[in-house]
């Protein structure tokens, strides 16, 4: 029987996450398709009750990837949400996991790996540790963000959103986590973002344009140091302006789609079992499924 996973989003034909998955599916020799669904915040309870019967009459699904604007909603949809995605109260992964309580039957479980994908990007890209930091963007990967920022060390976080009153998921997340934030409007974010350590970026793609004008203009009157690190989870178009602009200055830019590699990799883990098991040599064939410089893990 073939085994089947998916991406949810709206739009979700973009999504990179099938090259990803279908590449390491194939080198661990799993008969599991993937696929890309589009599916509204509207459609989803109706789209979940389908997969639920599914599961629970042939066991053929394994996995959820969940994309925008699904994560927050996808938390009313499964039986239970372990880790971090259950301070957050985002769910990006859904895995079909037996029910302990019972044999025969499935159970939905959600985590959230978008938090591991941020720290290990900024990671590998030498983020300073205990950073200053700024957010840009308060949604569900806001969210995750300021708890990859908690892992990494840092004691605060400035969020700059466009519009206040939408930043609820990073403000959640602070209360969640202990991390206080600061909620401020976009419009003025580029001089707080030229002096940061850390900033991730979490804006859809060209957001963040208008910004990164001011922010030339902030880092040229920087006056020591080069920036810091940048990750901008947006990665079509690539580059995108804020990225160039950061980069341009002598900073370092992290793709968003280094961070996609590494929260897919935990995906993985998983929808396979194979949890810690998982062989190294995976990520090296998701990355050349998308033309991603090698990468360890």
């Amino acid at each position: 029987m073939t085994l089947r996973a998916a991406v949810l989003g709206h739009p979700v034909s973009h999504s990179k996450s099938p090259a990803l998955h279908r590449a390491a599916y194939a080198h661990l020799g799993l008969d599991i398709a993937y696929s890309a669904i589009d599916v509204t915040e509207a459609a989803l309870p109706d789209f979940m009750r389908q997969v639920r019967d599914e599961a629970r009459a042939d066991g053929s699904w394994r996995g959820l990837s969940v994309t925008m604007p699904l994560k927050s909603a996808m938390v009313a949809e499964v039986d239970e949400v372990r880790g971090v995605g259950r301070a957050l109260g985002v769910v990006n992964t859904v895995a079909f996991e037996p029910d302990a309580g019972s044999a025969d039957q499935t159970q939905l479980v959600g985590y959230n790996t978008d938090v591991a994908g941020i720290v290990n990007a900024l990671r590998h890209a030498g983020a300073a540790p205990a950073p200053t930091a700024v957010i840009l963007g308060g949604g569900g990967t806001a969210a995750a963000a300021v708890a990859a920022l908690k892992e990494l060390g840092a004691a605060t976080a400035d969020v700059f959103v466009r519009d206040p009153s939408r930043a609820g998921e990073a403000r959640a997340a602070s209360a969640a986590l202990a991390v206080p934030v600061q909620v401020l409007p976009l419009a003025g974010a580029a001089a707080a973002v030229a002096a940061a350590d850390v900033v991730i970026s979490t804006l859809p793609p060209r957001a963040a344009d208008a910004l990164a004008a001011e922010l030339a203009d902030a880092l040229a009157a920087k006056l020591t140091g080069s920036p810091g690190v940048l990750l901008d989870v947006a990665y079509d178009p690539w580059p995108s302006q804020i990225a160039a602009v950061w980069q341009e200055a002598g900073g370092t830019v992290v793709p968003g789609l280094e961070m996609l590699i590494y929260q897919a990799v935990e995906q993985v883990r998983h929808f396979t079992g194979l949890g810690e098991a998982l062989p190294a040599g995976v990520i090296d064939v998701m990355c050349d499924a998308v033309g991603a410089p090698r990468r360890v893990f």
